[in-house]
């Protein structure tokens, strides 16, 4: 009876260690593909493979996102604000916004957004979106960015999306680097240290 025990441990835990190897191996081998292209709150197109100089932190928002969306881009302010110091923020690192919710994420709408947070509109922090009279494509093409980074969400017809809760930080050919916790969990400190780190 021990040695059934003693078995059975075993192979939950070789189930465990498996499953943890599979998330690990899956994240390392995400990348974005270079043919993704949407449109930027300045109506211009942004293709992930025309950039191949800087890592990314990607968030992924909508903004009429009550509490956690809202919250990380306030923590990725403070954390552009370190990057700055140090010299990093638009030389070696940009941030890339990207709505999952396209259809009222309008570039104008994104641009008040930006606003309201003081961000500067410029080409070191991009926010991303579809165009209105291609919503359907653009949808799908935010969907294969946000697939290839294993980042989930769904529309359950309330105008509340549920998502995943993490941010990206991509290499300069858009290849998975780390993920890092949305929200309060978000500690711009440790990722700035994390950051600064790859990059030095």
């Amino acid at each position: 009876m021990k040695k059934i025990y003693v078995i059975s441990s075993l192979l939950i835990i070789i189930g465990i260690l498996g499953g943890i190897s599979f998330f690990l191996i899956r994240d390392a081998s995400a990348r974005i593909p270079d043919n993704a292209a949407l449109t930027t709150q300045n109506n211009e197109t942004y293709r992930f493979g025309d950039d191949h100089k800087k890592l990314k932190l990607v968030e992924f928002i909508y903004t009429h996102c009550p509490d956690i969306c809202p919250t990380t881009t306030q923590k990725m302010l403070l954390l552009q604000r370190d990057l700055k110091k140090s010299g990093a923020f638009g030389k070696q690192i940009e941030f890339v916004t990207i709505t999952i919710d396209p259809y009222r994420d309008t570039p104008n709408t994104l641009k008040k957004y930006m606003s309201s947070f003081g961000i500067k509109n410029d080409s070191n922090w991009k926010f991303l979106t579809g165009q209105k009279e291609t919503i359907k494509k653009d949808q799908k093409k935010i969907k294969q960015v946000a697939n290839a980074l294993q980042f989930q969400y769904t529309d359950p017809g309330n105008g509340f999306f549920v998502h995943s809760t993490f941010t990206y930080l991509v290499d300069e050919n858009n290849k998975f680097i780390k993920k890092f916790p949305m929200g309060e969990e978000f500690n711009h400190k440790e990722v700035f240290n994390y950051i600064n780190d790859r990059l030095n």
